[in-house]
């Protein structure tokens, strides 16, 4: 589809094709895609009811042709995939400045639905990882209109600077034009459920922008609302208040990326209001500021972020072996956890990530990268892993924000190392070990990075356990009444094997074998 229109048109349009009856009506705001509060947790409410992304993130390309994403469904529906992350490329639907063409994007949502997949979509405005490569022509070759940043020793980057109105504003009315037009034909249908701002947003090889227009404006008073996140009382300029270096620099690099994404979100919050969020490319350890994308939204710049932008939600894109370390520092008071570029897809425990998550972290959704290169993905693990949580999706949301959840895998070091010791978890009046080793599996057989899974406490004293390779056991005076094998229906037990003997090996333990994923109810008593 494509509209010949300036930026303030769409609406008008949007009326009047509305009036005139060629389109449906947009859903009533309660019907849209929202999160919400469910005790300790933030969950994504979905044509009203909570909804747990089971996900994969396209590679960069894949979805800017439709014939070649259409060639990817076959690996995205035996993955058993219930969403797809898929980038919009501001260069691809606004070529010419207010001339929009949603061509690419409405053939993508068409697919999405032809395949009973919703969508969430990324877009690739001003900054995809760190770069400006995705903006449109007319904006790379007006240097004078839409600047680019700078290093420290004055070396121009192709990175817009953030500092600059006009291009705050040409990325703001490009996204609401995008926004307005996925009211017009998803509103009703709700196939896109959020939307992430920008992509990976970070400034190299400086902590700062040292443009012109940056230069100036780090010499104002820090605002007010940095002050508070920070907790400092005195004012001022920026090195002032905080000192001279890289840290003041991202800081301050930070509260401007922050502010411009809220002025994107902003313009397509009041055309569409779905959930939103930003990601971050983590810093590694170890590495200045200027040495990593700096002033992301990173776990250290949290609070300035979370003041700079509450319109959005933040998120990591972990690829780094400590998944479950980078994955706690997001989970924070009001803020969904989601990983929305889990690491590459395919790796062998990507699945122990996606059971801890939603167990640990009460996280609304999972998504590895690159999602359609997955080899054999019928074979895959994820397949496995995915079919039974999509199983135990009623479960896990109904059980969300209560504390009755909880999430196991072996924590793996930054240096992957994999600490595969038993871990002990309380949970009500029982207190439980869980070993990653598999008693009756050599353990030269066993990838313990891959073993993992989550335990729902249902009644006082009985637990559902699912995952593969772990072992429960519960101490010196507690019995197995019952396990029973079995798994979710519409949201209903079946029961399949009654388990006794040596697949309890005698009353002693609760075992999920390492070679496959299942679940497992278990009550208990004292004897």
């Amino acid at each position: 589809m494509t509209l010949s229109i300036q930026t303030a048109k769409p609406l008008f349009l949007t009326a009047l094709a509305l009036c005139a009856g060629l389109l449906a009506p947009p859903a009533r705001a309660e019907e849209i895609p929202r999160l919400a509060r469910r005790g300790d947790a933030t969950q994504l409410l979905v044509d009203g009811k909570p909804f747990l992304i089971l996900g994969g993130e396209l590679g960069n390309s894949t979805a800017s042709s439709l014939p070649y994403l259409e060639k990817q469904w076959p690996t995205l529906k035996a993955l058993n995939l219930n969403t797809v992350l898929a980038p919009v490329q501001w260069d691809q639907i606004e070529p010419v400045e207010g001339r929009f063409d949603f061509t690419v994007i409405d053939g993508v949502i068409a697919q999405a639905r032809a395949h009973d997949t919703r969508l969430v979509l990324l877009w690739f405005g001003s900054w995809k990882n760190s770069m400006s490569t995705y903006v449109p022509a007319w904006v790379k070759r007006d240097g004078r209109r839409f600047p680019l940043a700078r290093s420290a020793d004055g070396k121009v980057q192709e990175i817009l600077s953030p500092a600059v109105p006009a291009t705050m504003a040409a990325d703001a009315k490009a996204f609401a034009a995008l926004m307005t037009h996925l009211k017009v034909i998803d509103g009703d249908k709700r196939t896109v459920l959020m939307i992430q701002v920008e992509n990976e947003i970070g400034m190299l090889p400086s902590a700062r922008d040292h443009s012109a227009a940056a230069e100036a404006d780090f010499q104002k008073p820090v605002p007010a609302a940095v002050l508070k996140a920070t907790g400092k009382t005195e004012t001022g300029r920026w090195e002032r208040v905080f000192g001279p270096g890289d840290a003041t620099d991202e800081l301050y690099q930070a509260w401007t990326y922050g502010r411009f994404v809220e002025a994107v979100a902003g313009a397509g919050q009041k055309a569409y209001p779905l959930p939103m969020y930003v990601n971050a490319a983590l810093n590694r350890p170890g590495v200045a500021p200027g040495g990593y994308p700096s002033a992301g939204p990173l776990p250290h710049l949290y609070d300035v972020w979370k003041a700079a932008a509450p319109s959005v939600f933040q998120a990591p894109d972990i690829y780094y072996p400590d998944f479950t370390r980078w994955a706690a520092l997001y989970d924070r008071p009001g803020n969904p956890v989601f990983a929305p570029e889990a690491d590459q897809a395919g790796k062998a425990e990507a699945p122990a990530n996606a059971f801890w998550l939603f167990g640990q972290h009460d996280a609304i959704g999972f998504s590895p990268f690159s999602i359609e290169s997955v080899g054999d993905p019928a074979g895959n693990p994820l397949s496995g892993a995915y079919a039974l949580l999509g199983e135990l999706t009623p479960v896990i949301l109904a059980h969300q924000g209560q504390g009755a959840m909880r999430g196991f895998r072996p924590p793996v070091g930054y240096d992957g190392t994999v600490d595969a010791a038993p871990q002990t978890a309380t949970m009500g009046d029982w207190t439980m070990k869980v070993s990653f080793v598999d008693p009756w599996t050599p353990k030269d057989k066993q990838l313990f990075a891959g073993h993992g899974g989550l335990v729902i406490q249902l009644a006082a004293d009985e637990f559902l356990v699912a995952g593969s390779g772990i072992t429960l056991t519960f101490g010196e005076g507690v019995g197995l009444e019952r396990v029973r094998e079995g798994r979710y229906v519409d949201g209903q037990w079946v029961e399949g094997r009654w388990l006794n003997g040596d697949q309890i090996h005698q009353g002693r333990h609760v075992r999920l074998p390492p070679d496959a994923f299942g679940a497992q109810r278990v009550k208990l008593y004292r004897y």
